[in-house]
């Protein structure tokens, strides 16, 4: 299946560069009989502006592949190259945040620990305080603030890394259906304004189908690339159309299909 780009990042897609590649990637935990295969072999391409959705069955390795291209750990075979300046930046679950310290705090810490002068570092995080709408909130504790703006403070401080490349390893997984579709609104507006590369972990299909220019289905362990799916949806979508629908049942179809081959 094929489909032409969408979206206002169209012209970086279409051009022959790679944000992200795997070639042959495999990851094994332990050496002998205990030894554990996370990964198999994962050949994966991620052009510059794309949105890259990846799901699978708990334990096929979607997480562990983000660490490999984070560089917080090492492959055990294969190889991986990130374009463009420094390291990809990397968004959990949760948002960990400091709960001594502000919003502001908690969202400039990373450039303070890169030496930006404090100047440049209040000029900075008020900007990414208003990238995710949360500048009225900069004084505030994180015990003051909900869910899903914790999962905004941690948003912008991961912006505050200026990586062109965002690993996200279900940000959104412990949130509301509400505050989820709210935040996937917020997080399209910032990946269409800043032209990034995201590689979107989580076990929703919905989601994925919601938010991906391509859905990629990891098998069970070892996780392996199993099917690719272009979401030619254009966009702005909402998780309830029946073309997301309907592509979020192709997926979950695909993905019980390879759950029980696992199981066989």
């Amino acid at each position: 299946m094929t489909t032409e780009p969408t979206g206002t990042a169209l012209a970086e897609r279409s051009s022959d560069r790679s944000a992200v590649v795997l070639s042959n990637v495999s990851r094994v935990f332990g050496r002998g009989p205990e030894s554990v295969h996370a990964l198999d072999k994962v050949s994966l391409t991620v052009k510059p502006g794309e949105f890259v959705c990846l799901v699978g069955a708990s334990g096929c390795g979607k997480s562990t592949l983000l660490t490999l291209v984070a560089g917080l750990d090492q492959p055990s075979g294969g190889s991986i190259t990130v374009d463009g300046s420094g390291t990809p930046a990397l968004m959990f679950q949760e948002p960990a945040l400091f709960p001594w310290l502000t919003v502001a705090g908690n969202v400039g810490l990373p450039l303070s620990l890169r030496g930006v002068s404090r100047r440049d570092r209040e000029a900075r995080v008020n900007e990414l305080l208003r990238l995710v709408h949360l500048e009225d909130f900069a004084k505030r504790q994180p015990h003051e603030l909900s869910g899903g703006m914790r999962q905004r403070v941690a948003l912008a401080r991961t912006l505050g890394l200026d990586s062109p490349v965002l690993l996200m390893d279900e940000p959104f997984g412990a949130l509301d259906a509400m505050t989820r579709d709210v935040l996937h609104d917020e997080l399209e507006r910032i990946w269409s304004q800043r032209k990034l590369t995201v590689l979107f972990v989580t076990h929703n299909v919905r989601e994925a189908a919601r938010l991906g220019d391509r859905i990629v289905l990891m098998s069970s362990r070892p996780g392996r690339v199993a099917w690719e799916r272009p979401v030619d949806v254009p966009r702005p979508r909402r998780i309830d159309s029946p073309a997301v629908s309907a592509i979020a049942a192709e997926v979950t179809n695909k993905l019980r299909e390879e759950v029980s081959r696992h199981g066989r």
